[in-house]
């Protein structure tokens, strides 16, 4: 495979507005509204996790398209409403209420969304298909990508992976987390939330952990899978230094 045919690998954040990050991420002076356009020209990519707990407005997302570099990606975190219900099977009317809010308006830009179940949703195959099949495969002619997210230990069994590989939906990794840390590949693409930063490391990370989690990336992408790896939780202050030195690393390796 060719340098110029290798699937992408996106870094970065949950998110960017969090006021402990200026002036440790964002300068001191820098005006709220310019936020995202200076993360985004150090980052790659960014989850949006507004959408998780409610609707945005469009104008919001045509703004987001507007206000970051060409290459750069968003993924974006389905509504709680969707996820967060004893039935998912029933979740249909919601789904479709998320896609028409105006998040295909973010266009090329827009990346995979992350169905994040809650903590007490256990593992149902019946409904969990049901779930996924409601899932749109494309809309207005582009392809919606879709990961989904778990947190019970009741989704650690056997008959999980498959059912995500039928319909192409990639199982988020969990990594250095409290949550279960499913590693199959099951999409074209992996989707990895890595919540293992402290305050000890300047980084949030050690420079071993570093080295260890873009090498990971690296052989994802070197497997034929577009990456999507995001520096969550944790030590939230330390999540863009975290990221900017994964990005710095792979891009050593691959220049």
């Amino acid at each position: 495979m060719s340098r110029r045919s290798k699937p992408r690998i996106h870094i970065g954040i949950g998110g960017w507005n969090y006021k402990p990050w200026r002036g440790e991420f964002y300068p001191q002076d820098l005006v709220q509204k310019r936020e995202l356009e200076y993360a985004s020209r150090r980052l790659t990519s960014i989850e949006i996790n507004s959408t998780f707990y409610g609707s945005q407005k469009p104008a919001s997302f045509v703004r987001w398209h507007a206000e970051t570099p060409e290459n750069f990606v968003f993924s974006v975190k389905g509504p709680m409403f969707v996820t967060n219900r004893r039935v998912l099977a029933e979740a249909g009317d919601s789904i479709d209420r998320f896609f028409g809010s105006g998040v295909l308006l973010l266009r090329d830009k827009l990346g995979p969304i992350n169905w994040q179940l809650g903590p007490g949703k256990k593992f149902d195959a019946g409904d969990l298909e049901a779930f996924l099949a409601l899932l749109p495969a494309k809309l207005d002619g582009r392809q919606i990508r879709h990961a989904i997210e778990v947190r019970h230990a009741s989704f650690c069994t056997p008959e999980f992976p498959p059912l995500a590989r039928k319909y192409g939906v990639a199982i988020v990794l969990a990594g250095d987390s409290k949550y279960p840390e499913i590693t199959d590949t099951t999409a074209p693409f992996v989707y990895a939330r890595i919540m293992g930063t402290t305050a000890d490391h300047k980084l949030g990370y050690s420079r071993r952990d570093l080295d260890a989690w873009a090498s990971q990336a690296k052989a994802w992408s070197a497997d034929g899978r577009e990456v999507f790896l995001y520096v969550i939780s944790g030590c939230k202050v330390r999540n863009p230094a975290s990221a900017m030195a994964l990005i710095e690393r792979i891009a050593s390796v691959t220049a």
